[in-house]
C-alpha cells in the first residue's frame, strides 16, 4: 500500500470533529471580559476538520518519517545520540513536578528545589568543580555563560588587556562563535601529528592578552589530550583561564574529572551526557560548573540549602545576572537527576567504559576498510577518512546517504575540518555488539556497491520518505509553507 503523502490540511471534511469540549461555560460572562479585545482574532483559524482516528493516524505516520534512536542505530559523532531510558520520561511527567509554576512561593516548591540542589551537587562532584549553575538552556548557551564568567573575572581584577581566546583547529564551531559573541578575538591553535594540541604552537599564541583557552577533552577527534597538565600549567602561569567544552564528557565521567585536569569552568550537555532527548533545536540544558575563583560571578539565582529549607539565592555579589528566565529547563533537569539516581556512581563509570569500549571495537573494524588518520585507539568516538571513495567517483556524502537505505542514521560528515572527507562515528555505550557488527556489514555492502555500481550510490537514498535533496537549493530557496 502506498504511503499517504497528504498533509493534515488536505484530510477530513467540513463538519467532521475529533474532540468535543465539555459543556462548562461561564454563564453571563462575555469572552471580551476574559481576554483583551486586541488579543481576540478577527477570523477563525483555518484548521482542518478531522476525526479522532484521522488525527491519531496523522501524528503516528509523522513519527515514522523521521529516523530516531528508538527506531535504529544513530552513530552521530560528537552529538551523543544514545538511547534514553523511559523512566526519565515517566519522572518528568509526575504531576507534582509538571504542574509547578515558577512564581509559586518557595515553601510550596521544596521538592523541586531539592531536586535542583541534588543535581547541582552531583554535577559538581562528577566534574570536580566547586559549584554548578543549572540556568543555561543548551550547550552553546552554557559556553556563552562560561566565557561571560571568565570575562567578568578578568574585568573585576582590572585585567582589561585580555582580548583573545585560543581554540584548537579541531574545535566545535560553537567555541569560536561563543568567544566572538563575548567580544573576544579568536586565535586558532594547530593540532600536531597525533591530533592533539601542538604545544609549540600554543606557546607562540599565549601572551598577556589571552583570556582563555577553550578545549574539549577528549577532543573532537575522539582523542585524549595527554598533555593536558602541561597545557593547564602554561595557561595558569600566564594568568589565562582554561575552559572545558563538556560535549564529550560521556567518555570520562566517573573516570577522571575536568576540575582535576586544571580546568576553571566547564559546561555540561545534560541532553547528551545525562540522557535527555535532543535535536532540532531542543530541549537542552547546558549546566555550567566553576572553580571557587569564579563563584562571585555566577548567574542568579542559585539553589541553596540551610538547616530547614531549600531557597533561591539572589545575593551573589558580582553576578553576571540572569542568563535565562527563571531557573533553567526544569523538565530536562528532572531527566538528568533521574539518570544519575538510577545509574549511581558505578553505573555512570560503567557507561563511560562502555562508550570507550564500543568506539574502539568499531574503530578496529572500520580501520580495516577506511582510513582512520590519528592514533591506534580512541575514546568515545573516532573520525574516519572517506577519501578512498574518490577512486570510484564518490564522496563521503554518498556513503552517508546510502546508510539511510539500511535504516542507519549517517555519522557526522565533513567535520572536523582537519580530516579530509571526514566521518565522525560515535556508537555510544547503549548499543550492543550485534548492532555494531551489523553496521560493519552494512559498510561492507556499501563499499562493494561503490566498486560495482557507483552511479547508484550517487542517487541514494532510495527507500526514505524523501529522496536526496538539492541541499544548496534547499538552503538558499527554502519554502515549507502549505498552499492549497
Amino acid at each position: 500500500m502506498r504511503r499517504d503523502d497528504k498533509l493534515i490540511f488536505e484530510k477530513g471534511a467540513e463538519g467532521r470533529i475529533g474532540y468535543t469540549f465539555p459543556d462548562e461555560t461561564i454563564p453571563n460572562y462575555p469572552i471580551e471580559e476574559l481576554i483583551p479585545k486586541n488579543q481576540i482574532r478577527g477570523n477563525s483559524p483555518q484548521l482542518p476538520s478531522c476525526s479522532e482516528v484521522e488525527v491519531v493516524r496523522h501524528f503516528t505516520n509523522l513519527s515514522r518519517l523521521n529516523h530516531s534512536i528508538d527506531s535504529g542505530f544513530y552513530p552521530l559523532g560528537s552529538c551523543t545520540m544514545k538511547y534514553n531510558p523511559k523512566i526519565n520520561e515517566s519522572t518528568a511527567m509526575i504531576s507534582g513536578l509538571v504542574n509547578l509554576h515558577p512564581y509559586q512561593p518557595e515553601s510550596t516548591i521544596q521538592g523541586a528545589l531539592e531536586l535542583m540542589y541534588f543535581l547541582q551537587q552531583s554535577l559538581a562532584e562528577i566534574s570536580g568543580m566547586d559549584e554548578v549553575t543549572l540556568q543555561p538552556a543548551a550547550g552553546a548557551h552554557g559556553e556563552l555563560t562560561g566565557i561571560l564568567l571568565i570575562r567578568a573575572y578578568h574585568e573585576d581584577r582590572g585585567d582589561t588587556k585580555r582580548k583573545t581566546v585560543i581554540v584548537p583547529d579541531s574545535a566545535h564551531g560553537t567555541n569560536p562563535a561563543t568567544a566572538a559573541m563575548c567580544g573576544y578575538d579568536v586565535k586558532q591553535v594547530a593540532s600536531n601529528e597525533k591530533g592533539r594540541v601542538n604545544l609549540n604552537a600554543l606557546k607562540e599564541l599565549l601572551n598577556e592578552e589571552t583570556a582563555a583557552i577553550m578545549l574539549t577533552n577528549p577532543n573532537t577527534l575522539g582523542l585524549f589530550e595527554d598533555d593536558i597538565l602541561e597545557i593547564q600549567k602554561m595557561a595558569h602561569d600566564n594568568g589565562t583561564l582554561l575552559y572545558y567544552d563538556g560535549a564529550n564528557m560521556n567518555a570520562i565521567m566517573g573516570k577522571i574529572r575536568p576540575g582535576d585536569m586544571g580546568f576553571d569552568v566547564l559546561h555540561y550537555n545534560l541532553h547528551k551526557t545525562f540522557s535527555t532527548p535532543h535535536g532540532m533545536g531542543g530541549p537542552g540544558s547546558g549546566a555550567v560548573g566553576v572553580k571557587a575563583k569564579l563563584l562571585p560571578y555566577l548567574p542568579v539565582p542559585q539553589v541553596r540549602k540551610d538547616e530547614e529549607r531549600y531557597y533561591l539565592d539572589y545575593g551573589i555579589p558580582k553576578t553576571i545576572g540572569k542568563v535565562k528566565g527563571f531557573y533553567g529547563n526544569f523538565n530536562v533537569l528532572i531527566r538528568a537527576a533521574t539518570y544519575i539516581l538510577t545509574m549511581g556512581a558505578d553505573g555512570i563509570k560503567a557507561a563511560s567504559e562502555m562508550a570507550v569500549l564500543n568506539a574502539n571495537y568499531l574503530r578496529k573494524q572500520i580501520v580495516e576498510r577506511l582510513a582512520v588518520p590519528f592514533g591506534n585507539q580512541c575514546m568515545h568516538e573516532f573520525v574516519a577518512d572517506g577519501s578512498a571513495l574518490k577512486k570510484f567517483g564518490l564522496k563521503t556524502l554518498d556513503f552517508a546517504k546510502a546508510l539511510l537505505d539500511y535504516g542507519i542514521h549517517p555519522p557526522t560528515v565533513y567535520f572536523p575540518l582537519i580530516v579530509h572527507e571526514a566521518m565522525m562515528i560515535e556508537p555510544t555505550e547503549t548499543e550492543s555488539k550485534e548492532t555494531l557488527d551489523q553496521f560493519v556489514q552494512v559498510v561492507d555492502k556499501i563499499l562493494e556497491e561503490a566498486n560495482s555500481d557507483p552511479e547508484r550510490l550517487k542517487n541514494a537514498p532510495y527507500t526514505t520518505p524523501v529522496r536526496r535533496l538539492n541541499e544548496l537549493k534547499a538552503n538558499k530557496d527554502l519554502d515549507v509553507r502549505f498552499k492549497k
